[in-house]
Parts: C-alpha cells; sequence; structure tokens
C-alpha cells in the first residue's frame, strides 16, 4: 500500500509533525511505502485566484474558478503546483490529513488544498461525485489535533461535538469518491500558554497518543469505511428514499 501524508502545521517539530513521524516510521515497517507532503514547507498558494491561469482572458471581466479549473485540466495546463498535488494522488492507496484543529476547522492552508487541487471537470463533476467519484476505490482518513479535553467534544460538551465539526471535511472527501475511514482524534494537546495539567503528565499522555496511533496503523488497511448514502440511496431531489433503512435507524 502507498501512503500519503498530508502535513498542515507550521511547526515540523511540533506534536502533529511528531505523529507524522510515527506514522512514516510504522508504515515503512509493515512494508508500506510512504510520501510526506508538508504543505508549510512547500509553501503551497491555498488561495485561488486568476493569477494561477496562464490561458485566463486578461480582459475578462469576471473570474469563473471552477470554469478556469475545467479549462485548464482539459487543456493540460493546470498551475505547476497543483499539478504536483494531484499526481502524488493518483499514486495513492490512502491519505491521511494530519492537522490540528483551529476554530472548529483544518488550518487555511489545508483548506485551500481542497479548492485549489480538486479541481472540477477533473476530479468531480455533476456526474462523479459521492460513490461515482473519482477517487473511489482510494481511502482517507483524518489525524486530528485539539486542545480541549475529549469530554468537552462529546455531543453536550462545551467544545461541541467533534463529528459535527469534522463533517464537512469527511463529507468533501466522499464527494470526490474516497472510502473515508474514522478520523484519529488526539484530544487535550496543549501548547504556548494554555495548559491544563503539569508538564510530565503532559509527556505522558503525548507518549500515550503516539502509542495508540501505532496501534491503530498496525491494521489501518483492513478498516472499514464511514458509511454514506449514495445515488441508489437519493430520489430524482437528492433525498433519502423513504426505503432506505438508513432513514430509519436510531441516530
Amino acid at each position: 500500500m502507498h501512503v500519503l501524508i498530508v502535513l498542515a502545521h507550521p511547526e515540523r517539530n511540533s506534536f502533529n509533525g511528531g505523529l507524522v513521524d510515527v506514522a512514516v516510521t510504522q508504515l515503512m515497517e509493515a512494508g508500506h511505502s510512504v510520501e510526506v507532503n508538508d504543505l508549510y514547507s512547500d509553501q503551497f498558494d491555498p488561495v485561488e485566484c486568476v493569477q494561477h491561469y496562464s490561458h485566463h482572458d486578461v480582459d475578462a471581466d469576471y473570474f469563473y474558478p471552477l470554469n478556469q479549473q475545467r479549462d485548464h485540466y482539459q487543456q493540460g495546463t493546470l498551475p505547476q503546483d497543483v499539478q504536483r498535488e494531484l499526481e502524488r494522488l493518483e499514486r495513492v492507496d490512502l491519505v491521511i490529513f494530519q492537522f490540528p484543529l483551529w476554530w472548529h476547522a483544518q488550518p487555511a492552508i489545508l483548506k485551500g488544498w481542497f479548492d485549489r487541487v480538486l479541481v472540477y471537470g477533473g476530479r468531480y463533476s455533476s456526474r462523479m461525485r459521492y460513490d461515482r467519484g473519482y477517487f473511489r476505490g482510494k481511502m482517507a482518513m483524518l489525524s486530528v489535533t485539539a486542545g480541549s479535553p475529549e469530554k468537552a467534544f462529546q455531543p453536550f460538551g462545551r467544545a461541541g461535538n467533534m463529528a459535527q465539526w469534522l463533517w464537512p471535511i469527511h463529507s468533501s472527501l466522499y464527494y470526490v469518491g474516497f472510502d473515508v475511514l474514522a478520523p484519529q482524534v488526539n484530544y487535550g494537546i496543549q501548547g504556548g500558554g494554555i495548559r491544563y495539567q503539569e508538564e510530565a503528565a503532559m509527556l505522558r499522555h503525548l507518549e500515550a497518543c503516539k502509542e495508540t496511533w501505532v496501534s491503530r496503523l498496525m491494521s489501518i488497511g483492513s478498516e472499514q469505511p464511514i458509511p454514506f448514502t449514495g445515488w441508489n440511496d437519493w430520489d430524482s431531489e437528492g433525498v433519502l428514499r423513504q426505503t432506505s433503512p438508513m432513514r430509519w435507524r436510531l441516530a
């Protein structure tokens, strides 16, 4: 199995960076090949704009990002950094996104990666989505760190339900066809001036998180993905059919 790890943290020596190192070691020891994509180190530009497109009509008075993505994909003239990212995704069996939860979402550089790399007309279209998506047969998962304790991220916790915070990213990955694995979430990862426990206890906690990550990676290729509904589950208006078992399961 070939694994791509997309790191979105500005400090390579951070705990997020350490989780990448742990994953690389464990996966390679298990016989997998691994590629690391450090978005900050590569200085990936997350901002979609007209300057990225060489064939855009400079006299046009309106910029249509999706049209430019589609046209440049068809012409083979996508921006070099986007083409590089697409080539990396072509090689993978599993892509792991490693990032801290910032303001209840992924860092801007990773959101911009989604905006620019998953190009319209090339990686999704009106017909090429969900369980008919381009990346079907490939797996994706999120490896996330959060500052508050785990109980705070439960449905009635003060930080809100983690499943809801990660749902937009999971949905985006499924939208382009990935089999989305359950996320690996490390809670209570504090840094800087925010501390909930003494340093010694924190270090023990960080090591325990790494050990849990290693344990999961040992069998990552055999996990079942998160169940999503697909085209055959929806009616002509995109609503879950009355006959779908998913409609009647307990929440």
